[in-house]
């Protein structure tokens, strides 16, 4: 869809929507044109435009570092501040009074609803960078009217967004962190094993902080899981003593879990390895010029003898294969 509306305005030369780790939208996309023309036409025809009932923004893409050192300015010079928490029946009239000690105010507006009640929140915006930083100093987590206020620099939604955005990643990496060397993957489980079982099986290792078999939505077991230890000797430990264990019916495989990036860097690199190793012995590589896929044969047993009602089986190319015996003497090789 992202693509139908905007080859309209010119050649697209590359189109694509963010995803996050689940393969879910993360709400926004680029779209590279082969020309600047185009790309002006279709942010002057397509910003604002309501895209499957929402309006959308587009414009040119920043470079995030360009974006960064943006924010870091405004953060250094903001007049806007952003009050929430307050009673719903402070007035504009109270607010400007209440920040109005610290210098020179622009605005003081507090935020309704279409009945005209208080949604509890408003925005001050001073003269002077310097004012503005001296009332968030001294009014935040101050009280008024018995509720505790939030006093900070205002922010606009993209801002915001990129900031939360900012925070999701950090959060994710620092949980990364906690569950290195201490998180491990248990496969070809029987179908009767659930949560609790998983988790006897390995207590005896150490602390167990999380024991999980991964189900369908139907709650079937998918037949892998995840235990989670308190610590990386612990998970060492498991890891060694419980790898090929028979647990019910089958033997399982126990192994530290790594992220979906590092599974497919790692096999990435093995292949590599593997493609190197035949160009090296002169293979070719599956498809490429002249590989030719191996042929069917049948080598039969010393002796020359054959079952009874079996015929081999040679190659295209009607060439004797070699067979894989050494030849008893006075045997011709083939």
């Amino acid at each position: 869809a992202l693509h139908d509306t905007f080859s309209a305005f010119g050649n697209i030369l590359s189109c694509k929507i963010a995803l996050d780790e689940n393969g879910n939208s993360k709400g926004y996309g680029f779209v590279h044109y082969e020309t600047e023309e185009a790309a002006d036409n279709a942010i002057k025809h397509v910003n604002g435009m309501l895209l499957n009932d929402k309006k959308v923004y587009v414009g040119r893409h920043i470079p995030k570092k360009e974006r960064q050192a943006k924010i870091e300015q405004i953060r250094a010079n903001f007049t806007n501040i952003y009050v929430k928490n307050l009673d719903e029946s402070v007035t504009d009239e109270e607010l400007r009074n209440m920040f109005g000690k610290f210098g020179a105010i622009t605005s003081a507006l507090i935020q309704v609803d279409e009945e005209g009640k208080s949604k509890g929140f408003g925005f001050v915006n001073f003269e002077k960078h310097e004012d503005a930083q001296k009332a968030v100093d001294a009014l935040n987590e101050t009280e008024h009217n018995g509720k505790t206020l939030y006093v900070a620099r205002a922010q606009k939604k993209n801002e915001r967004e990129e900031e939360l955005r900012r925070q999701y990643e950090q959060a994710k990496l620092e949980k990364l962190a906690k569950y290195q060397g201490v998180n491990l993957y248990i496969k070809n489980l029987d179908d009767d094993i659930d949560d609790e079982r998983l988790r006897q099986e390995f207590s005896v290792y150490g602390v167990i902080t999380s024991a999980k078999v991964m189900c369908d939505e139907k709650g079937t077991s998918k037949g892998f899981g995840f235990v989670c230890f308190s610590s990386p000797d612990e998970a060492t430990k498991a890891v060694t003593e419980m790898n090929g264990r028979m647990i019910g019916s089958k033997p399982i495989y126990v192994a530290l879990a790594q992220r979906k990036e590092v599974r497919r860097s790692q096999l990435e690199a093995q292949m590599a390895q593997r493609n190197q190793m035949r160009m090296q012995q002169g293979i070719p590589m599956p498809g490429a010029p002249g590989y030719m896929p191996s042929a069917p044969m049948f080598y039969g047993p010393p002796g020359g003898f054959m079952p009874q009602g079996q015929r081999p089986v040679f190659p295209p190319n009607g060439m004797m294969p070699r067979p894989r015996w050494a030849p008893q003497q006075g045997q011709p090789m083939p």
